[in-house]
């Protein structure tokens, strides 16, 4: 018993530039018609010659449309095979069919004969046509009603844009350079697009809209620091005073945007703790705090979540859920501490430190516990709305209220500190946005020095996240929210 071929349709696809070929077409009514047909639809220039002895008035017209037809009526002849490359038999008679098949053999000619696979050399396949597009089915001869069946399914599937696509890719491709793979590679960039996932399109959608509004913001910090601080009228005397602002102090603030920095990135946490500490001591008030530090800790907490989402450390599905309530809560906290003082921020903060300080204590404890219990946190975005306005309402507060509650619940501390930080780059471009609308910027050098210590600690931070054991974990946000709460209390008692 034989055994079947692996591939059943051995028939080698090719697509002819038929018009350098000329053809003989042998027959002149309905089965004629649909040769002709197909051979100028696909390839009007080619040059065909239709010799029969009566030809249907629909062959009639279709030649008188194209000037590369010849019609001959008359019988057929041996010699009509001369001068001719591809012969395509149309009469419906086999015993016909046989001997036009041999003879073009014999003399080097490609032959089809309709309705008949066991004489052809070539089939003529149901092709789609879209434009540029060229899709061609083949039944390896056995059913050609079949193949025109889908080929009306394709033409009716496929849209009418493939042909602009097409013609796009084909002026990309004339203006790529270089040798084949580095066109191969440039191209593999430009699609890249076409062949992401709706998830992937999101990122790239929300990596733009980040960037826009970080761009945005930066120029409007530009342009105010340029028309407020800089004396145009007296350069070198401006210089002079730019140069006198180098000194300590502003060196030990960069250094604390530094360590704020590195610790929120590695642990999610304590960024304001600790600026908050040192321009607390400063006398500024409160509203200028908050503004100072979340215009300084935006450009932190773009570079520790960028390094964050670079190093693979965000949870997609937990960000997700956490900025736009984060977001308007950091929108309300600010216009409520602009519009309302001082006076009710120094009761809402003593509440959020007796919360912390009571989280500081359990984290404490699970430090010195062997297991412990995981619960999920179900209601994420209100946790991230109250932490967005907590922390612009009360100077402070997004790590510990947010990542504290999130992290008793998981086994990664990494995907938690992650997405926060992530997070927490579109909470802080909020919260100073609305605090620069409300009362502009105030404290510029202290805003510069925790920006530049901040941007050079955020990767170091990213990199060590999660890299601490559990309960190493544990016990030093419990001291940092420990202490930060402490600190409120502190000074609200006394």
């Amino acid at each position: 018993m034989e055994t079947e071929s692996k591939h059943e349709n051995t028939l080698f696809p090719v697509f002819l530039k038929l018009e350098e070929f000329k053809v003989l077409l042998v027959g002149g009514h309905d089965v004629a018609l649909e040769k002709l047909t197909a051979l100028l639809l696909n390839s009007p220039a080619t040059r065909i010659t239709v010799v029969a002895i009566s030809l249907s008035d629909a062959v009639k017209a279709l030649a008188a449309t194209s000037p590369s037809v010849q019609i001959i009526e008359r019988a057929y002849r041996d010699e009509d095979l001369d001068g001719h490359d591809v012969v395509i038999v149309a009469t419906g008679i086999r015993e016909m069919g046989e001997d036009i098949s041999r003879k073009a053999r014999e003399r080097n000619r490609w032959v089809n004969v309709a309705d008949t696979p066991d004489l052809c050399d070539f089939y003529l396949g149901s092709v789609v046509r879209k434009g540029h597009l060229k899709i061609a089915i083949s039944t390896n001869g056995k059913s050609p009603t079949l193949a025109k069946r889908l080929r009306e399914e394709f033409e009716r599937s496929l849209p009418e844009e493939l042909d602009a696509s097409i013609r796009n890719m084909a002026k990309i491709r004339s203006h790529l350079k270089g040798n084949f793979r580095q066109k191969v590679k440039r191209l593999n960039k430009v699609t890249e697009m076409l062949a992401e996932d709706d998830p992937k399109r999101r990122e790239r959608k929300l990596k733009r809209i980040a960037s826009y509004s970080l761009l945005a913001f930066a120029m409007m910090l530009v342009g105010h620091f340029v028309l407020s601080y800089v004396p145009w009228r007296d350069l070198l005397s401006g210089a002079s005073q730019w140069s006198a602002t180098i000194d300590r102090e502003f060196l030990v603030m960069t250094l604390a945007g530094f360590a704020a920095q590195l610790v929120d990135g590695s642990l999610g946490m304590g960024y304001g703790l600790i600026s908050a500490t040192i321009l607390l001591s400063t006398g500024i008030n409160l509203a200028a705090i908050s503004g100072s530090i979340h215009t300084a800790e935006m450009f932190a907490s773009g570079a520790s979540g960028y390094s964050h989402y670079k190093f693979g450390n965000v949870d997609k599905k937990l960000f997700r859920r956490m900025v736009i309530p984060g977001v308007i809560g950091a929108v309300l906290g600010a216009l409520a501490l602009t519009l309302f003082g001082d006076t009710y921020a120094a009761f809402v903060k003593p509440m959020l430190a007796v919360y912390i300080l009571m989280l500081a204590a359990k984290y404490i404890i699970l430090a010195f516990r062997n297991n412990h219990v995981k619960r999920e946190v179900r209601h994420v975005g209100r946790l991230a709305g109250a932490g967005g306005f907590l922390d612009s309402f009360g100077g402070g507060g997004w790590g510990p209220l947010v990542t504290s509650t999130l992290l008793r619940n998981t086994d990664d501390p990494r995907k938690i500190i992650g997405s926060v930080s992530l997070t927490e780059f579109f909470v802080t471009l909020a919260s100073a946005f609305t605090f620069f609308t409300m009362i502009g910027v105030n404290h510029w050098k202290v805003i510069i020095a925790l920006i530049i210590g901040g941007l050079v600690a955020a990767p170091i931070g990213a990199r060590l996240a999660g890299k601490l054991k559990p309960r190493a974990s544990f016990l030093l946000i419990g001291l940092i929210a420990a202490a930060w709460s402490s600190r409120i209390l502190w000074k609200t008692l006394a």
